[in-house]
């Protein structure tokens, strides 16, 4: 059971955060609250009383997007579900719809939102590979002498390990920001007892852009989750494969590359083998992802929408 001193409902970001400044120890901040009523219960944390919580997902100023510079900028609100539904968002984050749709149930996406999910630090977190392999960063946000100050934090720099971020005190993620990669390919694998409602035992995604004619790749990007403390860029990988033909034989020795970089300490071998599937996998569907023709997307405005 999860109780609470006092529960807070902010409308605005700045009360939100003079709110998170002058939290009593063992406060939480709370949007889809996904992950935190799981903890709350029996075999897990038990019975959990908090001081304060801040339930933020009432903040406007926490949802939508909006584009500049090659970068789709995400409110922190944004949800699972939008990744399915909003057409835009589904363009120009190709690999995005294919993690929402392993992530948990419909219920759930609707209110669980990307940057809960990167905050939380899970080292097997279905978005958090997705989000390194386009390049994402977090914009953090606090109060300081009652101005709002914001600062950004690549996202291989912000996850430090199981539960451990560069989050300060008093601070609240705002935004996420990732790279637009529209005419790429994306996939998404995850491997567990079964395809949602589960914590993977790893999971890797894959954006994949190839010439029109789609014999030669000209950009990969592949991320890894579950395979050690925090997500796994595979450069080395990307590399291997960028400028070559697109064969089976240069997609398996990527993928075996790639299973060098296994560094859990749990049922090694077995994920080491897994990686190596599910990494020409994922490779494999990003290429029969990829559409035939580069979406066209006037970036050289700002705009903004309602996710």
């Amino acid at each position: 059971m999860l109780t609470c001193d006092a529960y807070h409902r902010p409308r605005t970001l700045a009360e939100a955060l003079a709110l998170w400044a002058d939290a009593p120890e063992g406060s939480r901040l709370v949007s889809g609250a996904t992950d935190i009523y799981p903890w709350a219960r029996d075999g897990r944390a038990g019975d959990v009383h908090l001081p304060a919580m801040i339930d933020l997902s009432g903040i406007g100023e926490l949802r939508g997007y909006g584009f500049g510079k090659g970068r789709l900028h995400l409110a922190a609100g944004t949800v699972y579900q939008d990744f399915l539904t909003d057409p835009v968002l589904r363009q120009n984050l190709p690999c995005m719809p294919h993690v929402a749709i392993w992530f948990a149930d419909d219920q759930i996406r609707e209110v669980a939102t990307l940057a809960g999910n990167l905050v939380n630090a899970s080292p097997v977190a279905d978005g958090t590979p997705a989000v390194v392999a386009l390049n994402g960063a977090i914009e953090l946000a606090r109060l300081e002498d009652g101005e709002i100050r914001r600062r950004t934090v690549e996202i291989e720099e912000f996850i430090h390990g199981p539960g451990r971020t560069a989050i300060r005190k008093g601070e609240i993620a705002t935004q996420v920001t990732l790279d637009t990669c529209c005419g790429y390919g994306g996939a998404f694998q995850k491997v567990g007892q079964r395809r949602s409602l589960v914590i993977s035992v790893a999971c890797c995604a894959a954006l994949v852009r190839t010439d029109p004619e789609g014999r030669t790749f000209e950009d990969v990007r592949l991320a890894l989750g579950g395979v050690g403390p925090g997500p796994m860029r595979l450069r080395e990988a990307e590399r291997m494969l960028r400028g070559e033909r697109v064969e089976p034989e240069a997609i398996l020795r990527a993928a075996h590359g790639a299973a060098d970089r296994v560094a859990s300490r749990s049922r090694l071998d077995y994920r080491r083998e897994v990686v190596v599937n599910f990494v020409r996998a994922a490779l494999e569907e990003a290429l029969a992802n990829r559409p035939n023709r580069a979406a066209a997307h006037d970036q050289s405005k700002e705009t903004m929408a309602n996710a």
